[in-house]
């Protein structure tokens, strides 16, 4: 476990080589370039925001055109990225793509165009499909539906609520009033009429229409119905042909979809090279880049740099005053964990790196919480056939994550065999439904749902190293920093307190009962941790604090000091989740199981076993994973570690689809 040592690095070179310097740092990837220096008369930062528009408007262009051509020719877009890995350019394809980076783009726009054209052409579809069924009712009518009457007569075309006859509307309009009224067409939901009467009494006959609900067409036209149906008719042929040839056209850009793919690599790098450029202090012919990389690094990039540029290379070491990023270096056990170390914060300056250790308490409490043979065996078997199979183009931060699952799977099926658990007890169930005899795995060490208590007190044990060891990265860290006071007084006083209390503890028959345990401690070892007690707790008031120069304050901040001896208690119980989570895995197990049992078919008893124990592993592997990270960050953490650093950045190739090999 160890946090790289930091170097900070200044390169001043000259402008002509600027693009390709970037692009040379981009690719090595161990540079995290923070320019803090000031602008003066000669060195000053350009303004490359326009630039930066226009490149993030591609990149946006590229991802709508990769999900346009995969919504229509889905299989060409590569999947499983992390676990197949990115494709391979060399410099030489990498030099192609950028002679045809202009085509692309425009490419790339007649897809987004197409699709667009698309989209409106089915909006327009829809448009007349609303016209056809206005329509549809006034088919037989010889009439443009806008047709008002002549000089002499007043005419009505519209339409009436639910189901008329030619009597009733006679009857409503032609009182006193001389009207012609004619049904077009007539349903439950409405009636269709045209009503010509002499203009004098036009008023008269809308007065009464009014009353009755009555509506013009929703459309107007100058042509008869008939007609206009058949002109929208043929304008949806023509929609339709069009989203035809367009969606052919779209199909026919598949093969360019590698350039798609690459034009948003290429443009996320040039982003992230432009946002470089923008720090850079850069004078008419010249300018530096400032930032950290890691001591390993320093000698080869200075040698490779200075064999392909006119530069000058500078380093010197992190003062205290330096915001210096935080690089974690762990071995293959433990690298996977610096995922869940980063996600409570990476180290802090003078705070030494806790991976390691934590990796073996994580490991060892997730599989205590899953705690099942079978469901160990499948995480390996799934977590290895990923890392076998992809080896060699799996994502450094996908290997990571496996890595990390074969580690708990191999805890988990640890414990399972120690504890009997294999799915539950479906060895038992199957043997004896399906083979009439009945058949077990026995535990290696108990069951813990025949002995809760004991799995309690294991627990809590477990708890009791788990919380020790925090202690004793305390003590390293303090020893790192040369803080040998700090050891005793706020490491050792402390140990000495809680083993001494444990031991107290024990000699307490409610406690031991309680526990399920039958101990007897001599007398001598009682009086010894009674003693060291009193002795630990008075150097915890009197050292605690130290730093404050009132003798009164200081007593008080030990007492209050002291107090903390019941926030222990609070994280030893703490670790009941354990046998929260254990039991709780092994009893849905069985329950499960036992639900299979009840049916007679081997198909469904199949079905039901598969789909609920694939349900209750995924549940419990979440509650396995989230209650160990919490142990780690509350009780763990809480007794040595704070962090509060800053994570290593490094001006790398952040790229989803290619990496781009450079000759060395």
């Amino acid at each position: 476990m160890a946090v790289l040592q930091m170097q900070k690095i200044s390169i001043y070179a000259l402008k002509k080589d600027r693009k390709k310097l970037l692009e040379f740092l981009q690719r090595r990837g161990v540079v995290e370039i923070n320019n803090l220096l000031p602008e003066d008369a000669v060195f000053k930062r350009n303004d490359v925001s326009e630039a930066m528009q226009n490149i993030e408007k591609n990149i946006s262009l590229a991802k709508d055109a990769i999900d346009i051509l995969d919504s229509y020719v889905p299989d060409k877009k590569p999947s499983l990225i992390a676990l197949k890995g990115k494709k391979v350019v060399t410099e030489e394809g990498y030099a192609s793509f950028r002679e045809k980076y202009k085509p692309t783009v425009n490419e790339v726009k007649r897809v987004i165009s197409l699709h667009k054209e698309i989209a409106e052409s089915k909006a327009e579809i829809l448009k007349h499909q609303t016209q056809i069924d206005i329509l549809k009712p006034w088919v037989t009518f010889d009439i443009p539906l806008n047709f008002d009457g002549t000089k002499q007569t007043k005419c009505f075309i519209g339409s009436l609520p639910n189901e008329w006859n030619l009597e009733a509307l006679y009857k409503c309009l032609a009182e006193g009033t001389p009207v012609e009224i004619d049904i077009v067409s007539s349903s439950k939901e409405q009636t269709c009429i045209f009503a010509l009467c002499p203009i004098e009494n036009a008023d008269k006959v809308y007065d009464i229409l009014r009353e009755m609900n009555f509506s013009y067409p929703s459309i107007s036209m100058d042509t008869a119905p008939s007609e206009q149906l058949n002109r929208i008719n043929s304008q949806l042929s023509e929609l339709e042909q069009t989203i035809s040839d367009a969606e052919k056209e779209i199909k026919s850009y598949a093969d360019h979809l590698d350039d798609f793919l690459f034009l948003q690599d290429y443009d996320t790098m040039r982003a992230e090279k432009y946002n470089v450029i923008c720090q850079l202090l850069q004078s008419e012919h010249a300018f530096i880049l400032t930032g950290y990389i890691p001591e390993r690094d320093v000698k080869r990039l200075e040698t490779d740099i200075s064999a392909r540029f006119d530069v000058c290379v500078e380093t010197t070491e992190v003062s205290e005053e330096d915001d210096a990023p935080v690089l974690l270096q762990n071995n293959g056990f433990a690298s996977p964990m610096e995922g869940v170390v980063a996600s409570f914060s990476p180290p802090g300056k003078g705070e030494v790196d806790p991976t390691m250790v934590m990796a073996v308490f994580y490991y060892v409490l997730f599989g205590l919480m899953l705690s099942d043979a079978g469901y160990g065996f499948l995480m390996v078997a799934v977590c290895g056939f990923g890392l076998i199979k992809y080896r060699k183009t799996i994502e450094e931060g996908m290997k990571k994550t496996l890595r990390m699952y074969l580690f708990c799977g191999l805890s988990t099926a640890f414990w399972g065999i120690m504890f009997g658990s294999y799915f539950g007890d479906i060895v038992d169930v199957v043997s004896s439904k399906f083979f009439g005899t009945k058949l077990s795995i026995p535990p290696v060490w108990f069951v813990p749902v025949n002995e809760p208590m004991r799995m309690l007190t294991f627990s809590m044990l477990l708890g009791i190293i788990h919380l020790f060891a925090g202690l004793g990265m305390k003590a390293y860290q303090l020893y790192k920093q040369k803080d040998y006071k700090g050891i005793i007084f706020d490491v050792f006083f402390w140990y000495a307190l809680l083993t001494s209390l444990v031991i107290l503890l024990l000699s307490m028959e409610m406690v031991t009962g309680i526990l399920g345990i039958s101990l007897t401690i001599p007398a001598v070892v009682l009086r010894i941790a009674k003693y060291l007690a009193l002795l630990s707790a008075a150097g915890i008031i009197l050292t605690s604090g130290r730093e404050s120069r009132n003798p009164f304050k200081r007593v008080l901040k030990g007492v209050y000091a002291l107090y903390g001896v019941s926030g222990y208690l609070g994280d030893v119980l703490s670790y009941s989740r354990l046998l929260a989570l254990g039991l709780a895995t092994g009893v849905i197990c069985t329950v499960i199981n036992q639900m299979a049992s009840m049916v007679n078919s081997v198909i469904i008893f199949t079905v039901v076993v598969i789909i609920g124990h694939l349900l209750n592993f995924g549940i419990n592997a979440l509650g396995a994973y989230v209650h160990a990270c919490r142990l780690q960050y509350v009780e763990f953490f809480g007794k040595f570690y704070e962090g509060g650093g800053r994570l290593f950045h490094p001006f790398n190739e952040n790229t989803k689809y290619y990496n781009i090999k450079e000759k060395m």
